[in-house]
């Protein structure tokens, strides 16, 4: 194994047992080495990554979220200064500036090593459709990796990397995570940026992150998901409603496709494997209830079936047009069938899938999440290279809908089959429910496999539960401190001090007017701020509504960030609180100021 958890890669780092340099340079020389599962398109040489290696000579671990994590990035993603092809050599460019997504991270400390192979134009599920070679599954080389996001999968869990960057349109952040025994978010369409990505279909496309356990992918989501007002797609990310009720950490209710609405495609092992999961979840706290598949499967045929194929063609219209031959075959099959639907096919197909989305919202009155496999049955190459565009259709059968029907998703591993290859389902849920599927992902996982990818490493022990439950951080400052008057509220809801740190230098601290209790009012400011001590609790989920509702106004929970990047739930004011308040921001923090008064 080349690398580790982003967690225990952070903790050897601040502890001192790990150099930076060192790691990354053992990293380098087995990416550099023979490429037998045709992972990379572009490896980045020691002159492109030493300016992400000095950087980091000079910061302290602790200053950055993700200092010092390698990772991928699928090749339809932007890293500034290294071509991004899609798969597709003619159609390459060198673009000046790194994706949105890419320079989050990068900004949090994480260095980027090489660009990843996919599905040409990040058309597939498979990971054969490549000029670069068909990517191989990291547990047998004879079987499909899935795709579109092939390379970025393989990378993770051959623990060449810690995480890597895909893209889910259809299926192409969830079908490699199964096949390669990983964690595989699909986000909620729109929480991460797309700016710097090559579309696919742009109204449904979203970045998506592969990790090897749910601790590591939400380290990564916290740092990515930040709102992009110049992605016309983006969506801010609802801080005060996420875990408020969504889905309950116990006694939650999941539904189930309708025992003949399942499919395996002639697999004999997957269904009982599929059954296992079931069993699983219900030992978790869960209750199974059985639900009608239609109306998703339906909006799945949407997909291909329907005029958004039109948008895959859109996107690359002009390159297609003058380089059809530049494309892979069965690629340049499928995208140029775009070329045909009508304006008017269009809007039917969108007035039909509103109907459709109407027809789901009624599950969702009773049920938390859904649970499905994330594919029935897992292909070797040659079956799919004797019969390409069938066998890839087989794959998006539980995948399609996601996009169009906006629903958060999560891949995770859940068992491993006879043959020694991984199964996993996919548990999605309506959007902005993205972090409480990785914490019911994250104890499906645990209670389900025991290793880590393809690396043959041992689950680490660092879970998203407390105490079996799923808990929110949330940042505080005044009255709700440790030993302040408000604290109770926190600690007869089960909270738990998880550190006490600083925000970052962009924040003024006022003392309100009112009281009793005193209470300060923090406000993030473009300059002449200040880093303003703060304490993160952990809050069960279950708990958090309530405690949220008892916050009076001006006061509320926004997104805070905090000194070393990562921005979590906390309190902030609203501009009215500033009326007659008194600027305490010199004093650093609400404990010096009530120190000072007494």
């Amino acid at each position: 194994m080349n690398t580790i958890t982003i967690t225990d890669l952070l903790a050897a780092y601040r502890a001192g047992q790990l150099d930076v340099r060192q790691h990354l340079d053992q990293v380098m020389r087995s990416i550099r080495a023979a490429d037998e599962h045709h992972i990379w398109i572009t490896v980045l040489d020691d002159a492109q990554l030493e300016p992400y290696l000095a950087r980091l000579a000079t910061t302290d671990p602790a200053e950055l979220p993700l200092y010092g994590v390698p990772f991928a990035i699928k090749d339809n993603i932007d890293l500034a200064g290294v071509p991004t092809t899609a798969a597709c050599p003619d159609y390459a460019y060198t673009p000046e500036c790194s994706a949105f997504v890419v320079q989050r991270l990068i900004d949090a400390g994480a260095v980027p090593v090489g660009k990843s192979n996919l599905d040409q134009f990040a058309t597939g599920l498979v990971g054969t459709r490549s000029p670069y070679g068909a990517c191989r599954n990291a547990f047998d080389p004879a079987y499909l990796s899935g795709g579109s996001s092939s390379g970025s999968a393989v990378a993770v869990a051959l623990g060449q990397v810690a995480f890597s960057l895909g893209t889910d349109t259809a299926g192409s952040g969830r079908v490699p995570a199964m096949f390669n025994n990983l964690v595989g978010v699909k986000p909620t369409r729109g929480l991460l940026s797309a700016s710097g990505v090559v579309p696919a279909c742009r109204t449904l496309d979203t970045v998506s992150i592969f990790a090897l356990t749910g601790p590591d992918a939400e380290r990564v989501l916290d740092v990515a998901a930040a709102f992009d007002r110049e992605d016309a797609y983006a969506r801010p990310d609802r801080v005060p409603e996420l875990g408020h009720g969504a889905i309950p950490a116990t006694a939650f209710r999941f539904g189930v496709p309708k025992r003949e609405q399942l499919a395996f495609f002639g697999d004999e092992e997957n269904p009982r494997r599929f059954d296992a999961t079931i069993d699983r979840l219900v030992e978790l706290g869960g209750t199974a209830v059985e639900i009608d598949f239609a109306p998703f499967l339906e909006a799945a045929r949407l997909l291909y079936e329907g005029p958004w194929v039109a948008e895959r063609y859109a996107a690359i219209e002009d390159f297609i047009e003058q380089s059809a031959d530049s494309l892979h075959p069965v690629t340049r099959q499928i995208i140029a069938g775009g070329a045909t639907p009508r304006a008017a096919e269009a809007f039917k197909a969108q007035y039909r899938l509103a109907a459709l989305r109407r027809t789901t919202e009624a599950v969702w009155d009773e049920v938390d999440l859904i649970v499905t496999p994330t594919a029935g049955r897992h292909y070797r190459i040659d079956e799919v290279e004797a019969d390409p565009v069938q066998k890839n259709s087989d794959l998006g059968y539980y995948t399609n809908f996601m996009n169009l029907l906006d629903f958060a998703a999560l891949a995770v591993p859940t068992s491993f089959r006879g043959d020694g290859l991984p199964f996993g389902v996919t548990l999605f849920a309506p959007a902005f429910t993205d972090r409480d599927l990785l914490a019911l992902g994250d104890r499906l996982q645990r209670a389900s496999v025991d290793r880590l990818g393809a690396t043959g490493q041992p689950l680490p022990s660092e879970s998203l539960e407390a105490g079996g439950e799923h808990v929110i951080p949330v940042a505080v400052c005044g009255a709700h401190l440790s030993g302040l008057p408000l604290n109770w509220q926190l600690t007869e809801r089960r909270a738990r001090l998880a550190e006490t740190t600083t925000t970052a230098p962009e924040y003024r601290l006022y003392a309100l007017p009112g009281g009793p209790p005193e209470r300060p009012g923090l406000v993030r400011v473009s300059q002449g701020g200040a880093a303003i001590d703060v304490e993160v609790w952990h809050v069960p989920a279950s708990e958090f509504g309530s405690f949220v509702a008892g916050i009076p106004g001006p006061l509320g929970i926004g997104k805070l960030r905090l000194v070393d990047g990562r921005e979590l739930p906390g309190f902030i004011a609203e501009p009215i609180a500033m009326d007659g308040a008194i600027d305490i921001t010199h004093l650093g923090g609400w404990r010096h100021h009530i120190n000072s008064a007494g």
